[in-house]
């Protein structure tokens, strides 16, 4: 079955560009394009895709807004990759925190940009390089505070909390299995354990929950 893409951009350049690299490929279909944020709801309702290719920056109803809207509604929400020109953009963090599966800059290499479809189809997060790095410079520049978020981590094994850290910093499944020298499905099951006790959407938001609360600091 194909994954199928709305991609959501107020550029018609870039909308035609990423709906050609797209279609071109067996494995994912583009089932429709918009160029803003107002009226997705309906317009998910009618493509019913899988993935919402989201630009973050739109005139009239922004990417961020548009995102909380697509990920609130009833039912089997799609997953939202947001487009920025930004590395730095403000809005990446609110959108973290708003559901979004992950970060993609605009000028990603064709085979990044379907990869990541491919990634955020099947549930998991994707944060580019440059993205991850800003994430942790912003955590890294706040001032050290009591972490008022800290007791949502005390449902978790210890087993999991190391689990957690690893995917903070950025190891995949593999990694993380290698490090605490762990089956890979073990790996998954933790992940999957720890996002149903701390009630998360994918392993982008157990990033930010990790230095939120404290479990991991920038520069450890």
């Amino acid at each position: 079955m194909s994954v199928r893409v709305l991609i959501v951009d107020d550029q018609s350049m870039i909308r035609a560009g990423f709906a050609a690299l797209l279609d071109a490929q067996p494995d994912i279909e583009v089932v429709g394009t918009a160029d803003d944020g107002a009226g997705i709801t309906d317009e998910v309702r009618r493509s019913r895709p899988d993935v919402v290719l989201m630009d973050i920056r739109m005139p009239k109803v922004s990417g961020l807004e548009a995102t909380r809207t697509v990920l609130g509604l009833a039912g089997e929400a799609p997953k939202v990759l947001m487009l920025t020109t930004f590395d730095a953009d403000e809005y990446v963090f609110s959108a973290l925190r708003a559901g979004a599966s992950g970060f993609l800059l605009k000028d990603a290499a064709p085979e990044e940009l379907i990869h990541a479809v491919r990634v955020v189809a099947e549930g998991q997060a994707l944060l580019s390089p440059k993205i991850t790095r800003t994430l942790i410079a912003d955590y890294a520049s706040r001032p050290a505070s009591p972490q008022k978020n800290a007791a949502r981590l005390l449902g978790l094994t210890e087993r999991e909390l190391d689990v957690m850290r690893l995917v903070a910093r950025g190891f995949t499944n593999t990694e993380i299995a290698a490090e605490l020298f762990l089956a890979e499905q073990t790996v998954k099951t933790h992940v999957s354990r720890i996002l149903g006790k701390l009630q998360l959407r994918d392993r982008t938001q157990i990033v930010v929950t990790a230095y939120e609360s404290g479990l991991v600091r920038a520069g450890e």
